[in-house]
């Protein structure tokens, strides 16, 4: 059999620990696959006395990343740090250097360095892999690079947040808060000390920029990504969706439109009858529509220690098998700059939910400002609040929820809209809109 791939890995969090314990509980199968063993000969942590569940004592042992990269005994680097900068940067661009296999999970490396990063493995001739970067354990980047090479791809939309999707399965479940049930993910691990880069939608607009790469063939270009999180999403939205036929989930969106590549990351009404509606709590899914296969669905863990190594040792293998590709699909000279669809372009229906001060003409002096701007109303939905003190029209004067849906429209024209009309004094608090998947 032939020497063996001699893997060094450099970070050993939850994700890294789970890796060394995966290559040595399963190293005869992985040498059976790949054609030659695997051996993890290095590794890189800060502390060397925890227990991690695997016996770490034949690696040699690096206090720095850099030095890991420079280790001769070390043939693919396995980066596992995370972040966009500093030590994990730092790390692979020393390994790549040094003409080493890299395999990465860092998505925010990736979308900000991709390019630059898929250039130097080509040029050493060695392998830049990351399959566990956009999804966890659910193989969406082979799918997008590998097996569907022979389709034209025209649309990539998912949930690529676990955190996200648990937050709004549980507000939808028991009529929690998103406070309560952010708190409640934090005590379980889901959720980090500091959610913002989950739930403001960061997380998910880096996996998207690597699937945008991979799907059209265009260089990474996350600036362009529009990007709204879920943290404004009120129980009342979950339950009016409900009423309306709906789930709320934060999509990633990436697709071909006339204006050009349209990429977006926001809460999303979608029908309670398709795929993705059906994907509760920490669960990932990815649809895919090409032109050969029509449309395809992935769905599986999105993170966790063992799914995320499992897309870790996939690529592993894939090196020790001798598998180099260009990292994005096409070789990096090849990937076209993307022509950028702005957001004020999208089309679509929209839910608006207005907190419109309950008065005559409130009503009238919305629709008015609605059909200025061309928007055409599917329904209105209003619970009137009646106190006491309400006028002899039995109106309040408080504010209420108005719940607009519309047909298929721009976003300029909503914007537009929903501008005049808080001009007009018409509203109490700013309005909360949500795009809807009609299909």
């Amino acid at each position: 059999m032939k020497q063996p791939l001699r893997v060094g890995i450099a970070g050993l969090g939850t994700v890294g620990a789970s890796v060394a314990r995966l290559l040595a509980r399963n190293a005869e199968g992985l040498a059976l696959r790949a054609g030659r063993p695997v051996a993890l000969v290095a590794v890189c942590a800060r502390d060397r006395s925890r227990d991690r569940g695997v016996d770490l004592s034949h690696a040699a042992w690096h206090d720095d990343p850099v030095a890991l990269a420079h280790d001769p005994q070390v043939d693919c680097v396995v980066e596992l740090i995370g972040g966009e900068e500093g030590p994990a940067r730092d790390l692979v661009e020393a390994a790549l250097a040094a003409g080493k296999h890299v395999v990465t999970a860092n998505k925010a490396l990736l979308a900000k360095h991709g390019l630059a990063l898929a250039r130097t493995a080509e040029e050493k001739g060695v392998a830049l892999a990351f399959e566990a970067s956009a999804a966890g354990g659910v193989p969406v980047v082979k799918a997008l690079r590998e097996a569907l090479a022979g389709n034209r791809v025209s649309r990539v939309s998912g949930i690529l947040n676990g955190t996200c999707n648990y937050i709004l399965s549980r507000m939808e479940a028991e009529g929690l808060s998103f406070a309560e049930c952010l708190a409640d993910a934090q005590r379980l691990g889901y959720a980090e000390a500091d959610p913002t880069f989950d739930v403001e939608g960061f997380d998910t607009a880096h996996k998207l920029a690597i699937l945008t790469s991979l799907a059209f063939g265009v260089a990474l270009d996350s600036e362009a990504i529009y990007v709204e999180g879920i943290s404004k999403i009120a129980p009342l939205d979950i339950a009016m969706a409900s009423e309306l036929g709906y789930r709320i989930k934060l999509l990633g969106v990436a697709e071909r439109t006339k204006t050009g590549i349209e990429q977006r990351v926001h809460p999303t009404m979608v029908p309670r009858t398709s795929a993705l509606a059906q994907v509760m709590g920490v669960v990932n899914a990815v649809t895919i529509d090409a032109d050969a296969v029509g449309e395809l669905s992935l769905i599986g863990p999105g993170a966790g220690g063992d799914a995320t190594a499992s897309a870790v040792i996939a690529d592993v293998c894939d090196v020790a098998a001798g598998v180099v590709r260009p990292a994005f699909g096409l070789p990096a000279a090849h990937l076209a700059k993307p022509e950028r669809a702005p957001m004020q372009r999208h089309e679509g229906g929209y839910y608006i939910r207005l907190s419109v001060y309950d008065r005559p003409g409130s009503a009238a002096g919305i629709a008015t400002r609605m059909a200025q701007a061309d928007i055409s109303l599917e329904s209105i939905i209003q619970h009137r609040a009646r106190t006491a003190s309400a006028d002899p029209s039995g109106r309040s004067g408080a504010p209420v929820p108005v719940v607009l849906i519309t047909y298929a429209t721009t976003e300029a024209a909503i914007r537009e809209a929903l501008a005049r009309i808080d001009a007009d004094g018409h509203v109490a608090e700013p309005p909360q809109v949500i795009r809807i998947e009609r299909a």
